[in-house]
């Protein structure tokens, strides 16, 4: 499985970005999904999950601001960032099957700088 993130890039504290992950190779509706960043000088975090079920699960310092989603018939997760703050500064990166043995994006730069 191939993953691809887009959506990246540089905004303003208060602004929002939609980072998307386009999976080629096989279909998203068999996997566990989700959003992982590593800022500057920290580990990897999860962001926020949603397995096949479609529930959804959320790392505290997103709840209310950023929003998982997912398209099976364009094979693709969407991560809605809203609110956006500084701390929020990363690289994101796509999963799917969960971790440490599912399947990795490149990851897409997110700067959130005024």
């Amino acid at each position: 499985v191939q993953l691809v993130e887009s959506g990246g890039g540089l905004v303003q504290p208060g602004g929002s970005l939609r980072l998307s992950c386009v999976a080629f190779g096989s279909i998203i509706s068999i996997y566990n999904m989700g959003w992982y960043r590593q800022g500057p000088g920290k580990q990897r975090e999860l962001v926020a999950t949603m397995p096949r079920g479609g529930s959804t699960n959320y790392a505290e310092a997103v709840k209310g601001r950023f929003t998982i989603s997912r398209d099976n018939a364009k094979n693709t997760v969407y991560l809605q960032m809203n609110s956006l703050k500084p701390d929020d500064t990363a690289v994101y990166y796509c999963n799917a099957g969960g971790v440490p043995n599912g399947y990795w994006g490149q990851g897409t730069q997110v700067t959130v700088s005024s």
